[in-house]
């Protein structure tokens, strides 16, 4: 668009003098203009220069405008079209507009008719080519990510095998001097060899870990009927068997059928459940209650996962969805620190979020949202 200019306007009228007058009216009022008496002039026009917008004549001797502007859109889809026509032909422009064309004003022109009409047009071609570019962007970003991701997953792949096979070998070394060797070696050096060993095991499980978390954010999301009472009983019964000889009162209010991806809200379950368990194993009994809060309905249900154990002062709650991030040591509880750094990213998968509240020596409660 020329600098200045309020648009570029194609005007096409079989009357020589009317064209010319027009150009000439609406240069004068700021719009940068190309005139010529003929269908096929407007459409080489079209071919070889820029425009905004076609004002024709709805019938010309060699083309009616409505072809022209079928032909128009066709060169330039975001083009827009205004008609000029007679009294007698105005059902023929209304239904020209129904095929593409923006608006259409009455012969003989008047400025004062014309020039809103022109510019309500503009801006429905302006708003137009911002929508395109938009669509555009959002197609590119997205091939974008979509390259990232299929990059991503073929790194993380790749890192995954690459750091794994050495923690074979030296895993694999390891077991044999334990087995052929172990009659010779002093307590010290077994003792140090049994170190290694544990931790090769804890980096093949930190490799499993972080594999997990990050396929969480790139698997799609299938949102299904889930009921959340009958998952947490099932999760509860396959954890509980990992922990034979606790006493644990395991409670589980009435909760609602929920919209959700059913393998991330299990993983969800999982690991809220297994740290309630973890953390409360110093009590007799262990009391962890799953239920939803009071008054929580429709989409402002708020879910939680509570239990009588340790707790944790929330002045460090901040660290707590944070990956590697623990706040206890790995003498007092096992653990990578990534299990609630995954729930966290589920839920907000979930259009959810989650928050804790906890007293040092005095349990901790999770709470959650789902959308």
């Amino acid at each position: 668009m020329a600098q200045n200019s309020r648009g570029r306007l194609l005007i096409v009228d079989d009357e020589s003098s009317l064209m010319k007058a027009l150009c000439h009216t609406l240069e004068e009022e700021g719009y940068t203009t190309t005139g010529v008496t003929s269908g096929a002039g407007a459409i080489s026009a079209l071919r070889e220069g820029q425009h905004d917008l076609l004002l024709t004549d709805l019938i010309m001797p060699d083309v009616d405008g409505l072809a022209l502007l079928r032909e128009a859109l066709s060169i330039r889809p975001d083009l827009v079209g205004v008609l000029m026509t007679g009294h007698g032909s105005i059902p023929n422009a209304v239904e020209a507009m129904k095929s593409g064309a923006i608006d259409y004003v009455l012969k003989p022109i008047k400025l004062q008719t014309l020039l809103p009409v022109l510019e309500r047009a503009l801006s429905m071609q302006r708003l137009r080519a911002q929508n395109a570019e938009l669509e555009r962007r959002v197609r590119e970003r997205t091939a974008e990510l979509e390259a990232a991701n299929e990059h991503l997953e073929a790194y993380s792949s790749s890192i995954s095998h690459d750091l794994r096979t050495p923690l074979r070998a030296v895993s694999g070394f390891i077991d044999i001097l334990l087995g052929a060797h172990v009659a010779t070696m002093t307590p010290e050096v077994r003792r140090y060899i049994e170190l290694i060993k544990a931790g090769t095991s804890e980096m093949s499980a930190l490799i499993t870990h972080l594999l997990a978390f990050s396929q969480v954010a790139r698997q799609p999301l299938v949102r299904l009927p889930v009921d959340l009472e009958k998952m947490a009983r099932e999760v509860y019964a396959a954890l509980s068997t990992e922990y034979p000889g606790r006493v644990i009162d395991f409670r589980v209010h009435s909760l609602p059928i929920v919209q959700g991806d059913p393998t991330l809200l299990r993983q969800v379950l999982f690991n809220l459940l297994s740290n309630a368990i973890k953390y409360s194993r110093d009590r007799h009994p262990a009391v962890i209650e799953l239920g939803l809060k009071n008054g929580s309905a429709g989409e402002s249900q708020v879910f939680y996962i509570k239990d009588n154990g340790v707790g944790f002062d929330m002045n460090d709650a901040g660290k707590l969805f944070t990956i590697f991030q623990r706040l206890h040591h790995a003498y007092e509880f096992e653990g990578m620190g990534i299990g609630l750094a995954t729930v966290k990213k589920i839920v907000e998968r979930h259009g959810g979020k989650i928050w804790p509240e906890a007293v040092r020596d005095g349990g901790a409660t999770f709470w959650f949202t789902l959308r």
